[in-house]
């Protein structure tokens, strides 16, 4: 989906917008993929009736956003060479991270992971702006066979992540350098007001949609 409006306010990649929806109770946070001008970018699943009714949604249908929400992620700490890695519908937000990380002389490595060739996306994207992308499917339909801890290269400075919690819980156990993990949750009003997505970390209780989403390798607690 492709807006057109003010898009001022989106600072870091991996913030996200909060869309109202007309017969919806709760706004549907969607990650911010891309954004040029006046022209934001986003991707997202088709997973329940909310995403539905954005899929029906004709060209000129306007929208209300909130927008510039989250933390996004920090890009000082990159180093030289940053990892990137992306698990389903967690690859849209990490494609204007590599574009700004590109824009720094950064050489960045992107690792998609999916299911099967089908739910494929965006690689195309990804190498046109100039970085080394593998692809991992778990039934080796396309690029390596496995998961995306399968197909991390040896050398990289850091790393940022984006994807489903049982792709983070074992990136965590395989990356070699410090990192950035963007989490999904359940979200009442997206700006930190209902305290509804709190979490537990390290240095004590902080909110998914204001404190995060994006939270640093050494601060979270992983639970069983």
């Amino acid at each position: 989906m492709r807006l057109r409006g003010d898009t001022a306010a989106i600072g870091n990649p991996g913030e996200f917008v909060n869309l109202r929806l007309d017969g919806f109770y709760l706004r549907r946070p969607i990650s911010v993929c891309d954004v040029e001008g006046d022209v934001l970018t986003l991707i997202y699943k088709v997973v329940g009736k909310g995403t539905e009714a954005m899929s029906e949604m004709t060209p000129g249908t306007g929208l209300m956003l909130l927008t510039g929400l989250g933390n996004g992620y920090d890009l000082s700490l990159s180093g030289d060479s940053p990892l990137l890695v992306g698990g389903g519908v967690g690859v849209p937000p990490l494609y204007l991270l590599a574009k700004r990380l590109l824009a720094q002389g950064k050489h960045v490595r992107v690792v998609l992971g999916f299911n099967t060739a089908d739910e494929v996306f965006y690689q195309d994207e990804f190498r046109a702006l100039g970085c080394d992308v593998t692809v991992a499917t778990v039934d080796g339909s396309c690029g390596v066979k496995g998961f995306v801890t399968d197909a991390l290269p040896k050398d990289y400075t850091y790393f940022y992540t984006c994807g489903p919690m049982p792709m983070f819980r074992a990136l965590n156990k395989a990356v070699k350098t410090s990192g950035q993990f963007s989490f999904e949750e359940r979200m009442g009003c997206g700006f930190g007001a209902c305290m509804g997505c709190s979490c537990q970390t390290l240095f004590g209780s902080k909110r998914i949609c204001k404190d995060g989403p994006v939270l640093k390798k050494e601060e979270i607690l992983w639970t069983d």
